[in-house]
């Protein structure tokens, strides 16, 4: 869980809040309740409860709910006659009535399930007409509280005398957000949480991807520059009614937050002091962050310094990296310093060995890092290569050429040096880039940035190569499909996952790397002891790192296993089996195939051949996530894409081998070799990105040519189409001219 934002710091007073659930929620676009998203939000409320929050939710949805049912009991019992008469809506009231009665019966069921009890209070705007009847609310709002019980406010739709337009002269309340801004100033509520449909309040409509979410609403501001879409698609005001009365709140001195009711935590993220929705407070002039850089400005900035830089000469690009490797060596101590601090600090913070290993920037690492740069500096030029040249018709020639694909976010997590790596990348192939780093590497990030932007000419701009510091910032990046154009996650399998799903632009990476070395019946065990020894000691907590091994049954009960066993144990490396060597080999039986270690630990077990080999790491190199969405009564498995890293075979038989090779569908396969070759470095990339293993445009140790893509280039001396009548089209392939 990320800081508290420095602008929502208050929230940690809250004690009292309100949340009004509009109809967009509630129900589905068929009309039918919303079950999931309601359970989720029953959750909430039971988990805020037992942390003593007083929560009083405000819903919608009575009418909605009243008049789907009321259609279909009137569809039953319609004869065919019936049917061919024109129909006439169905009295608002009536199902303002029936679909209060269904909508408390939910909330009731949902919260007896979670040991919560609720009561439900019908208002109308001319109650509120009466001192005595805002005094006995109060008390018995009170009341109720105290005794742990949540109260379920709305407006009594099925008696109320207004009529359209709700906004009416009286001025009291006109929907149930107006409804909810009111009970907030009588209730004397710290917070009101209005959920919607959205995830905010946006410049514009939602779905204008030129749309920016506003984070902290300042009226002088904002006021004049949002464009409001279309209301509710079922309620009566939608986002235009939401901001009118989260204003009037907020200038009466009650903070409000405009934000999702389709994410099952956010109530608890918004009161964590997250940067998600929209804030609305009285001082939100000083709340706000000063000279906020916004995700797309950061966007477009490093899209523009990408252009600037493609349009230097291939020299004058070579000289940045060898300038920003002579940089990194020139500020070595510098960096070391603040490496230290974060190092220091993860350990305090008890941080598990593997990711603080990651995170150490090791003696001679910086010298390592601007050697790398320095040869991806000397390698050919990637931008502009002539890929294909083919003479379309007589004097029409054709040619293919690689290209920067423009602006890369990468998120990341422990590795500083992966920065270095990604930034020499970006700049080689000519890329813009924003990079979010682990808050574990926050100094280490900072100061290589740092490093690497003042080695940029003002000619190019150091905002080539952004820095995200926050982990708010990530999902307004990931709706920027207009100006970002390949997002690349390193880290775990559940940051992948969520980046996946949470974005439209294409997503190049992996998540954990579960490394498989098959043992053959036919492999030399010398061979097999120093291949083990080296996928499993020399850096137990990189993604290309074994953590399965498969062995052959013929070699079960061999005195070179087991001596290959015992050396495992005395390097200090924790044995777990599948079904059958736990039971053979008497060592604890593994929880699962689909766990990386990342650590001092493998698991064993024994096949019956290269086929059962080829069907365990095709099973296996995956993760499967479970998510529970209502508890605990509904829980889904979603398996995620396989992932397919790195697999080895060791053996002799060259038949054996040719199967395996061909069979294994991995992004790198391997024969007699230790699969910590699987590395941009190792594999002569200079650096890389990652490894990929999604099945896109680039699999593997991704390096430079990962990072581009192609253009076409059409050379003629005035020919037109004009319907291919005057065109005789010879589509010859012509020599590459260098």
């Amino acid at each position: 869980m990320s800081d508290m934002d420095r602008s929502r710091a208050f929230l940690k007073d809250v004690k009292r809040l309100i949340i009004k659930v509009g109809t967009a929620v509630v129900t589905r676009n068929d009309g039918r309740l919303a079950l999931g998203r309601l359970g989720a939000l029953c959750e909430q409320i039971k988990e805020l409860n037992s942390l003593g929050y007083e929560v009083i939710l405000v819903t919608s949805g009575a009418v909605g709910l009243g008049r789907q049912r009321l259609r279909y009991r009137k569809l039953i019992n319609s004869s065919f006659a019936d049917l061919q008469k024109p129909q006439v809506e169905i009295d608002g009231k009536a199902c303002a009535a029936v679909g209060q009665n269904s909508l408390m019966a939910l909330y009731d069921t949902l919260f007896i399930q979670l040991d919560v009890t609720s009561a439900q209070l019908l208002v109308t705007d001319n109650d509120f007409r009466d001192k005595e009847f805002r005094k006995q609310l109060s008390e018995t709002v009170t009341s109720l509280l105290s005794l742990k019980v949540v109260p379920i406010l709305n407006e009594n739709d099925a008696v109320s005398t207004r009529k359209a337009p709700y906004e009416d002269s009286s001025g009291i309340f006109w929907d149930n957000d107006s409804l909810s801004a009111l009970l907030a100033l009588e209730l004397k509520a710290d917070l009101l949480v209005l959920l919607s449909d959205v995830e905010g309040l946006y410049s514009g409509p939602p779905s204008d991807p030129n749309s920016k979410l506003i984070h902290t609403y300042i009226k002088e501001k904002h006021q004049c520059e949002i464009t409001f879409g279309d209301k509710s698609r079922v309620g009566r005001g939608g986002m235009t009614a939401k901001v009118k009365a989260a204003v009037n709140a907020a200038y009466a001195g009650i903070p409000v937050v405009i934000t999702s009711g389709y994410a099952p935590e956010n109530i608890i993220k918004v009161l964590k002091g997250q940067r998600i929705g929209t804030l609305f407070h009285q001082d939100a002039h000083l709340l706000a962050p000063v000279n906020e850089v916004d995700a797309r400005q950061m966007a477009v900035a490093a899209r523009e310094s990408s252009r600037r830089l493609q349009a230097l000469s291939s020299q004058d690009r070579k000289k940045i990296l060898l300038d920003v490797a002579d940089a990194l060596e020139a500020n070595e101590k510098l960096i070391s310093a603040e490496n230290e601090a974060d190092v220091a600090a993860a350990q305090l913070a008890g941080y598990e060995k593997p990711l603080v290993a990651r995170l150490a920037l090791k003696p001679g690492k910086i010298k390592s890092l601007a050697n790398s740069i320095r040869v991806l500096a000397n390698m050919e030029d990637p931008i502009g290569c002539l890929l294909k040249r083919t003479e379309i018709a007589d004097g029409l020639i054709l040619e293919k050429t690689s290209s920067p694909l423009g602006v890369l976010l990468i998120v990341f997590e422990s590795r500083p040096d992966a920065l270095v790596q990604i930034a020499s990348l970006a700049i080689r192939s000519g890329n813009g880039l924003l990079l979010k780093g682990g808050k574990e590497a926050k100094r280490s990030n900072a100061i290589l940035h740092k490093v690497i932007t003042e080695a940029i000419p003002e000619t190019v701009g150091g905002k080539l190569i952004g820095l995200v510091t926050t982990r708010e910032e990530i999902p307004d990046l990931l709706k920027l499909d207009d100006v970002i154009d390949l997002v690349i996650p390193r880290g775990s399998n559940k940051l992948v996952s969520q980046i996946k799903s949470s974005t439209k632009i294409p997503v190049l990476g992996h998540a954990d790397g579960i490394c498989h070395v098959y043992l053959d019946k036919s492999a030399k065990m010398d061979v097999a002891k120093q291949i083990v020894f080296d996928v499993k000691l020399d850096y137990p907590a990189a993604c290309n790192a074994m953590e399965t091994l498969l062995v052959h049954k013929d070699l079960m009960h061999t005195s070179a296993l087991n001596e290959l066993i015992v050396d495992l144990r005395t390097e200090g490396v924790t044995l777990y089996g599948g079904p059958r060597a736990s039971s053979e080999l008497n060592i604890p039986e593994a929880r699962s195939f689909h766990h990386e270690y990342s650590s001092l630990a493998c698991t064993i077990e024994f096949v019956d051949d290269v086929y059962a080999a080829i069907d365990h790491i095709h099973k296996h190199g995956r993760q499967v996530c479970t998510f529970t969405l209502i508890k605990p009564c509904l829980s889904v498995i979603i398996p995620t894409p396989q992932i397919a890293h790195t697999d080895c075979i060791i053996a002799e038989d060259q038949e054996v081998v040719e199967v395996f090779l061909r069979q294994v569908d991995s992004a790198a396969v391997f024969h007699n070799a230790s699969t910590r070759f699987c590395d941009g470095a190792r594999f002569g990339l200079g650096a890389e990105v990652g490894i990929s293993t999604s099945r896109i445009h680039a699999r593997g140790p991704v390096g430079v040519e990962g990072l581009l893509t192609t253009r076409w280039i059409l050379k003629g001396s005035g020919q037109v189409v004009d319907g291919d009548k005057g065109v005789v089209y010879t589509h010859k392939d012509l020599p590459i001219e260098s």
